[in-house]
C-alpha cells in the first residue's frame, strides 16, 4: 500500500514541475521562463552528479540524497518566486547578441562586479541567452525523446492492463478495457477526420498521411495479432500517431502575423 501512495504524491510532484514551467513563461515573460528552466536544470544536474559521485551505500550518499529529495518542495518554489520575481519583464530584443551589447554598452554599473555578475550583466544575459539557443536547436531532439518516452509509457500501461486482466474478475476487466479502447480510437478517428478537412493539406501531405497511417494500422493489428500487444497498447499508439499528425498541422505551423 506504502508503493501506491509514493508513486502519487511521485506523480503530484512531477505534475507540479511541469506544469510549473509554462506558468513561469507565461506570467513572467520569456526571461523569467528561461530563468526558472536553467535553474532547475541546474539543481538536477547537481542531483544526479552528487548520486553518481558517492558511494551507492555510504551514508553520505544517504544524508546528501535525503537532504536534497525533501529540500526539492521548498527550493523549487523558490526559485520559481525567484525568477518571476527577478525576470518579470522581457527585454525589447529577441536577440540574445543584440540585448548582450546593448546592456554592456548602455549599462549604469559603477563597478566591473556588478557590470559581470549584477542584474543585467555580462554573465545573466550570456547564461539566458545561451539557454535560449539550446532549447531553440535541441528542439528536435526534445521531440524525439518525447515520442520514445510515450512509447515507454504505453508499454507500461499495456503491461498493467494485463495485471489487471490476470488479477481477478478478467471478464468484466476485459469488456472495460475494450470499450475503453474503442473509444481511445473513435475519438482518435474523428481528429484524424478533423485533419482531412484542413484546406492546407497538399497532395504530398496527404499521400505521407496516408503512409504513416497505414503502418500505425499495421502495427496495432500485428501487435494484437501475434499476442505481443494488446488493445490499449494499440489504441494508444493510434492516437499518438494521430495526435502527432493533428500538432503538425495545427501547432507547429506559422501564423498568419508572423508570414506578415
Amino acid at each position: 500500500m506504502w508503493w501506491l501512495f509514493r508513486a502519487f504524491f511521485s506523480s503530484i510532484f512531477l505534475l507540479s514541475i511541469v506544469l510549473s514551467i509554462p506558468v513561469a513563461f507565461d506570467v513572467g515573460g520569456r526571461d523569467s521562463g528561461l530563468a526558472y528552466s536553467l535553474a532547475l536544470f541546474l539543481f538536477y544536474f547537481v542531483y544526479s552528479t552528487l548520486e553518481l559521485l558517492t558511494p551507492e551505500k555510504s551514508r553520505s550518499r544517504f544524508v546528501l540524497s535525503g537532504f536534497l529529495r525533501l529540500s526539492q518542495w521548498i527550493i523549487i518554489p523558490s526559485l520559481l518566486i525567484w525568477s518571476l520575481g527577478q525576470f518579470a519583464v522581457d527585454a525589447g530584443s529577441t536577440n540574445w547578441v543584440e540585448r548582450t551589447l546593448g546592456g554592456l554598452l548602455n549599462s549604469k554599473s559603477t563597478s566591473w562586479r556588478e557590470w559581470t555578475f549584477g542584474k543585467d550583466g555580462l554573465v545573466e544575459t550570456v547564461m539566458l541567452g545561451g539557454w535560449d539557443n539550446v532549447l531553440r536547436y535541441c528542439g528536435p531532439v526534445f521531440q524525439l525523446l518525447e515520442g520514445f518516452c510515450t512509447l515507454l509509457v504505453i508499454q507500461a500501461a499495456g503491461q498493467l492492463t494485463r495485471w489487471l486482466v490476470n488479477r481477478g474478475r478478467s471478464d468484466t476487466w476485459v469488456i472495460v478495457l475494450l470499450v475503453f479502447s474503442s473509444s481511445i480510437m473513435a475519438s482518435a478517428s474523428y481528429f484524424l477526420w478533423r485533419v482531412a478537412q484542413f484546406p492546407q493539406i497538399s497532395n504530398v501531405d496527404a499521400t505521407l498521411i496516408g503512409i504513416a497511417m497505414t503502418t500505425a494500422v499495421f502495427l496495432c493489428a500485428f501487435g494484437i495479432g501475434s499476442g505481443r500487444g494488446n488493445p490499449i497498447e494499440s489504441s494508444l499508439l493510434f492516437a499518438y500517431i494521430v495526435l502527432c499528425v493533428y500538432q503538425i498541422f495545427t501547432d507547429y505551423l506559422p501564423s498568419e502575423n508572423s508570414d506578415q
